[in-house]
């Protein structure tokens, strides 16, 4: 796999819950090979025309690029928020093992 297949997906969660199930929903489905929770942050953020602030959980998705478009709408499906944060970058470089992990991983026939 080439790395450019890969994408690395930010999703804010509100809370430690709910970023749990949404990782194990994305992971259990092969839409996400991993999901990393970082520890609760504060956001400071503009919603409706104000200034907000919350707690919230920072997920690190990691998929391909022909997961990202099902991974999107499980997202948008199971997500409490009106609009969440779903931002995709593309990695420029990465450990081949690996990026050959995250295609296995996310296959939607079963690997072996």
């Amino acid at each position: 796999m080439d790395a450019h297949d890969a994408r690395l997906v930010f999703c804010t969660c509100p809370d430690t819950p709910t970023a749990q199930s949404l990782a194990r929903h994305l992971v259990e489905r092969k839409l996400a090979a991993c999901v990393n929770l970082l520890p609760p942050m504060q956001s400071v953020y503009r919603w409706q025309g104000r200034v907000e602030q919350a707690g919230e959980v920072q997920l690190l998705v990691k998929t391909c690029a022909d997961r990202l478009d099902a991974l999107t709408a499980a997202i948008t499906r199971l997500h409490p928020y009106e609009v969440p944060e779903i931002l995709a970058l593309t990695p420029s470089a990465g450990l081949p093992a690996y990026l050959d992990w995250i295609r296995a991983q996310t296959r939607e026939e079963d690997p072996r």
